[in-house]
């Protein structure tokens, strides 16, 4: 429990905890909204912070400035700029809600000696859940069914209208880390030959555990699966992966499914590819930008399925990053390890 005192500081009131002591000012983008926490998220956050929204920070700069410890990045928000870093120069730790952090620029935050943490185990069961999803509802045309069956123009559904098996097919996971590996056990369960690409080869336990193969070039892997699922961070590195040469070499029948970020595909390439029939279908969880322009050609596909970048989004999974940023924040400005630390 907490109690609020009346003892006024510039514009805001302090906020004490049971043993009076101040509670750590936190700076978020705003409460509820389109980009603001959650309202029913507040309860938990008041209970180990004061919370500053970027409004009441701008109308009383002078005095918050000195006194922001914390920034609690909700979905991007807010946005984290030199300027921003200029003005607080107690800032200890930025939370950042997921798995990504492509929109942070990390070697700026380390300058001014922030740390930053996010939450990869706390989205890693519902992304590799979502994952699946995207492929089973692609190769059973799901959402073409869907449409079939409550159009008014149906008079009959056409016997040979098909979709192609899951189940003993070739799934190649690019990027086997926490979700790819995830992905790999539900895989397991459809009896899915598994194929996967990354920077380190898992060890030999791992691997049998899911009956995993490690494919050094991702050439190999392109060229064998029915399937290619991408788990990668966003990193120079993986910046357009797939374009037009990794598609070409994909089967003719396979589809690709992105459950990372859209910059991670060449999306012309990908466009061109699905409408020459180079590859079969995609499943994409993730766009560049979000949402795509209403006219972008793959908004107009059939044998694409696009979802509003949803993977992880579930109550219980919100919930749990948040406890996680909680914890994070409050490790950091105590000084000990902090969970989750992102590392330059």
């Amino acid at each position: 429990m907490l109690k609020n005192t009346k003892e006024k500081k510039g514009l805001s009131y302090v906020q004490k905890g049971m043993e009076g002591q101040e509670l750590p000012y936190v700076l978020i983008d705003s409460i509820g909204g389109k980009h603001g926490v959650y309202e029913d998220h507040v309860e938990f956050l008041k209970k180990h912070f004061q919370l500053i929204t970027m409004k009441e920070y701008l109308e009383n700069k002078k005095f918050l400035s000195e006194n922001i410890r914390a920034i609690y990045m909700w979905y991007h928000k807010p946005v984290i700029n030199e300027g921003l870093l200029q003005s607080l120069p107690n800032l200890k730790i930025v939370a950042n809600s997921g798995v990504g952090i492509d929109h942070l620029d990390l070697k700026l935050l380390s300058s001014y000696g922030v740390k930053v943490s996010n939450t990869p185990f706390a989205v890693s069961t519902d992304t590799a859940d979502f994952g699946m999803a995207l492929m089973l509802a692609s190769s059973r045309r799901l959402v073409e069914g869907y449409q079939m069956a409550v159009s008014p123009n149906t008079e009959y559904f056409p016997a040979d209208w098909l979709g192609a098996e899951v189940s003993g097919a070739t799934l190649g996971i690019v990027g086997m880390g926490t979700i790819g590996y995830k992905v790999a056990e539900r895989a397991k369960a459809f009896e899915m030959k598994i194929l996967y690409h990354n920077r380190n080869q898992r060890n030999k336990e791992e691997e049998s555990a899911v009956g995993a193969i490690y494919c050094k070039k991702i050439d190999d892997l392109l060229q064998q699966s029915d399937f290619v699922l991408l788990s990668v961070s966003l990193t120079p590195q993986t910046h357009k992966l797939i374009g037009k040469r990794e598609l070409e070499l994909m089967k003719p029948t396979a589809t690709l499914i992105n459950i990372s970020r859209g910059l991670v595909v060449d999306q012309d390439a990908l466009v061109e590819a699905l409408q020459n029939k180079v590859i079969k279908a995609a499943a994409l969880d993730v766009t560049h930008p979000e949402p795509l322009p209403r006219d972008h050609p793959l908004l107009n596909m059939k044998n694409v399925i696009i979802t509003p970048h949803m993977a992880s989004a579930t109550k219980k999974t919100h919930r749990l990053m948040m406890e996680n940023m909680t914890e994070s924040i409050e490790a950091g400005l105590r000084g000990l390890p902090i969970p989750n630390e992102v590392l330059l």
